[in-house]
């Protein structure tokens, strides 16, 4: 990793620098494509007076930008392209410049990036037309999407932390898009203040690894001697910057508060993509800046990793909310991804290559996995709430008679991130699980006792995971319309409907192929953990090898045609011997003929089960009754209190000081200009008091 610099050369005054064009083009074709993203963001507020002309130019212009790179970054990834070297422009730091380059863990993540961009994109041109307010989305769509390019393009700290500000910040604005809504501005707010200390910390680990010397650029910051004690200190400031973004329990808070208040293809690129470039922020920092891992390193990634995939799916599976469901099975994923990197850290410290690479390509499959499914339910929830102008599923049913083409992509999305085959969720996390199945040649006593108590914790969060999307389309897509706007649903436009099918088409390819995707990231294993996984065979047996033949192995398209052949010969039985004659009498409902939709089962009654055995603990809920005296003829009530225990022991008590600091220090805008005076001279007098004792 130390030749990264090799073939760059300095910036000079009139730009990027290139000793060879062949050598710079993939990265300088990605930068033209972030440039016009830059351009289309400041172009857009003033064609935004005209939305019928702007929603299409500005979707249109910056999906085909986000196609080229992911074109670009894809024959990059596949070496299809040379990308030796960096590009340096004259900005920046003074003395560092700003640089840019593309190696292969940089290309993997610009694919899952600009595959996400494109397909919002697109989704965006049917969606956009239903927007109240498209001047306040249009230009910092764009924005966000150039500003989550430059982050994982950036080759210097400098850079990497302007493009991560710009990132965050241009999502906030379209958190805020409907900030007419409280909830919204409350959501805002909690993500600025937690995207403001996702960036401090990584700006102290950067500054860390910098040295005293100040160096910011990558190919030199990774080739540092460290002292013994900071690296451990680095990961954990990594944990706390990227974590914050990524959604790792207990830094998640914002994240089921900012995903269902932005429009639906924001939603799918914040929950799909934006926690992608957090970890790669993380997989940067981790495992080619800071140096050689530590073995407690992957006890702290994994654990923390195993409790934000089961907090995740608890919390998930007993939301109301279509949106903040599915942002909740975000921060489960998360942790599924986190976990994988923990199992790449064990094995790497113990020079277990073969492990090392399994456990890394199975934690980026998931990350881009992820990305697909969850990309296309965020979809489907806004087709959702475009057709029927909710988002509560007790307020749905019935879906799947007025949506049968939305229900059906629903579905495939369901299937999908329940890690069922032969979907691409379950490659991954049975990847992720044979990993997990090494762990016994660890040495150390420690990781051979926690490792299987974190496989039980993936086993027990995708179970969960299925009952959750069970309980979710069952309700919302099954049984009759529960409102008048269920009742009166009709099929959204055919550009959202496209990028679905297209989604759940990529979800199918990467589950009965994924041979395709493994050797694609053999290349980020090897700059990672020094090696790979063996090469896939597609045809000869159909099926994909973590370790060895004799070990294990996994066909999809054998799965895949099973399906085919065992459900045609079902329905042709069915169709076969079963009675022709029609037969239609009223369902069996326990002898109480009603008809009202009410009495159908439902969502808070699925989750029942689940938020008695695990509510008191995970969430400190409880049950608060009332039951009117006798002759009172008023109703009994019944409600369920829930906690986010997060949020109220760590955060709520600094948000209450903050708030109680803030109203006293109101009181200095009152003073008088003597007060003023004698302030600005006291803070002088102790400035140089301090300069005089640091000199």
């Amino acid at each position: 990793m130390g030749d990264r610099g090799i073939g760059a050369e300095t910036a000079c005054a009139g730009g990027a620098d290139t000793a060879d064009e062949g050598v710079f083009m993939p990265v300088v074709v990605a930068l033209g494509s972030v440039a016009v993203l830059i351009l289309v963001a400041i172009a857009a507020p003033l064609a935004s007076r005209r939305p019928a002309i702007a929603t299409p130019v500005v979707y249109g212009t910056s999906g085909l930008a986000a196609l080229v790179l992911f074109v670009t970054a894809l024959a990059a990834l596949l070496g299809h392209l040379d990308v030796a070297g960096e590009v340096v422009l004259p900005l920046g730091l003074p003395w560092v410049g700003a640089h840019f380059r593309i190696d292969p863990l940089s290309a993997f993540f610009l694919v899952v990036v600009d595959l996400g961009a494109a397909t919002a994109s697109l989704y965006a041109l049917g969606y956009g037309a239903h927007e109240d307010h498209p001047e306040r989305v249009l230009p910092f769509y764009p924005a966000f999407l150039a500003g989550m390019n430059l982050v994982i393009l950036s080759a210097d700290a400098f850079s990497f932390l302007v493009g991560w500000e710009f990132m965050s910040l241009a999502s906030w604005a379209l958190v805020m898009a409907h900030h007419h809504e409280e909830e919204n501005r409350r959501a805002g707010y909690v993500y600025l203040v937690m995207a403001s200390f996702g960036t401090l910390m990584l700006l102290l680990a950067f500054g860390l690894m910098a040295g005293p010397d100040g160096v910011y650029a990558f190919a030199e910051m990774g080739n540092r001697v460290r002292e013994p004690w900071l690296p451990g200190l680095v990961l954990v400031l990594a944990l706390l910057g990227a974590g914050s973004k990524a959604g790792l329990v207990p830094l998640h808070v914002w994240l089921p508060l900012a995903h269902p208040a932005a429009p639906s293809h924001v939603s799918a690129l914040m929950s799909g993509v934006m926690t992608k470039v957090a970890v790669y922020g993380f997989v940067r920092i981790v495992f080619d800046l800071v140096g050689e891992p530590v073995w407690w390193w992957s006890a702290v990634v994994m654990g923390l990793g195993a409790l934000t995939a089961v907090l995740g799916v608890l919390h998930a599976i007993l939301e109301r909310d279509f949106k903040r469901l599915l942002a909740y099975s975000t921060v489960e994923n998360i942790g599924i991804v986190f976990i994988g990197l923990g199992l790449a850290l064990a094995f790497r410290t113990n020079e277990m290559a073969g492990p090392a690479a399994l456990a890394v390509t199975a934690a980026l499959f998931h990350a881009l996995n992820h990305s697909l499914f969850k990309g296309l339910m965020f979809f489907g929830a806004g087709a959702v709430l475009t057709a029927t102008g909710e988002r509560d599923i007790e307020k749905l049913g019935g879906l799947i008679h007025r949506l049968p083409v939305t229900a059906f992509f629903v579905l495939g999305g369901a299937v999908a991130i329940s890690a069922l085959p032969p979907l691409n969720g379950f490659v991954s996390e049975w990847m992720i699980f044979q990993a997990i199945l090494l762990s016994p040649d660890l040495p150390q006593w420690a990781l051979k006792f926690m490792v299987p108590a974190v496989g039980a914790a993936l086993a027990f969060s995708a179970a969960l995971a299925g009952a959750c999307f069970v309980r979710a389309y069952g309700v919302a897509f099954l049984g009759r319309p529960r409102s008048a706007a269920a009742a009166e649903a009709r099929e959204v436009d055919i550009l959202s409907r496209t990028a679905m099918a297209l989604l759940l088409g990529l979800c199918l390819l990467a589950g009965i192929v994924p041979g395709l995707v493994i050797d694609a990231a053999s290349s980020v294993a090897i700059q990672l953990v020094g090696h790979d996984m063996p090469p896939q065979p597609l045809f000869p047996s159909l099926s994909i090898v973590p370790v060895s033949e004799g070990r294990s192995s996994y066909s999809g398209m054998l799965v895949f045609i099973f399906i085919l052949i065992s459900s045609g010969l079902v329905i042709w039985a069915i169709h076969r011997f079963a009675s022709k004659t029609i037969r239609r009498g009223p369902a069996w409902d326990c002898g109480f003929p009603d008809a009202s939709p009410a009495t159908q089962y439902t969502a808070d009654s699925f989750a029942m089960p689940i938020r008695r055995v695990f509510g008191p603990v995970a969430f400190g809920s409880y049950i608060e009754r009332w039951m009117p005296p006798p002759g009172d003829p008023s109703p009994a009530r019944l409600k369920v209190v829930r906690h986010d225990l997060p949020w109220e022991i760590l955060y709520a008590p600094i948000s209450g000081r903050v708030s109680r600091l803030a109203e006293r220090l109101n009181t200095l805008q009152f003073l008088s200009i003597r007060s003023y005076l004698s302030l600005v001279f006291a803070a002088l007098v102790g400035l140089l008091v301090v300069v005089a004792i640091w000199a």
